[in-house]
């Protein structure tokens, strides 16, 4: 069996058996010099760090998240560029990277939105949780954004982030789950995600380390 390289999107739906190929570690690219606030297992604050140091450190620093559903409940899913540093070619479903200095996880999940849908709208704060994570482990503020589809501007996503990107049904993108590579950080975030959708909660950290951040 071969790994159809087109993905969901350029394919319109998941069909036909392929096979799964999970990703493999690669060293997160990070602009040089940029600065982040390194914190404890209890997601205190400890100092500010350059991010590439906390990385190959293994020192814990916070990252936010957005999961995208269009007013009919789907998920935005999308494929990050074959040529990316990162997870080249794997597609998630969380929007989103590291907080700046001084900034709060909604804050940073707005910021992320704008940079790479080009879009503004209101973030709702789900849970936050430490991620052991592919690459290095962080904090993790997951959120939730309502946007109707043709809110994006095409012209206004950023390219270096996403290739494609579409909108799926919950059953639509298990089936993607299982025939394509996805970055493995953002399936066990929306694994927990979707335990809070099924159990009513929101803002609470569902099996995760530490302390909940107030909110941001």
């Amino acid at each position: 069996m071969t790994t159809d390289p087109r993905g969901p999107f350029e394919s319109g739906r998941p069909s036909g058996p392929v096979e799964h190929v999970e990703p493999v570690e690669q060293v997160d690219p990070v602009e040089p010099g940029e600065l982040v606030e390194r914190v404890d297992e209890h997601d205190r604050v400890l100092g500010v760090v350059e991010r590439g140091e906390a990385i190959r450190r293994g020192w814990l620093h916070r990252v936010a998240t957005t999961v995208c559903r269009d007013p009919s409940g789907r998920v935005l899913v999308y494929r990050r560029p074959d040529g990316a540093s990162r997870f080249g070619g794997c597609h998630d479903v969380m929007l989103g990277g590291a907080l700046r200095v001084g900034e709060s996880y909604a804050a940073g999940a707005r910021r992320e939105l704008a940079e790479e849908l080009g879009v503004s709208v209101p973030v709702r704060h789900r849970f936050t949780f430490l991620c052991r994570g592919a690459i290095a482990p962080y904090w993790l503020g997951v959120h939730e954004a309502v946007l109707p589809p043709d809110l994006i501007a095409p012209d206004a996503v950023d390219p270096a982030a996403i290739a494609r990107y579409d909108w799926l049904t919950l059953p639509e993108l298990a089936g993607a789950v299982r025939r394509w590579p996805f970055v493995p950080d953002g399936q066990v975030a929306f694994r927990r995600y979707l335990l809070g959708l099924s159990s009513g909660a929101g803002g609470v950290d569902h099996g995760g380390v530490g302390a909940e951040p107030g909110p941001g």
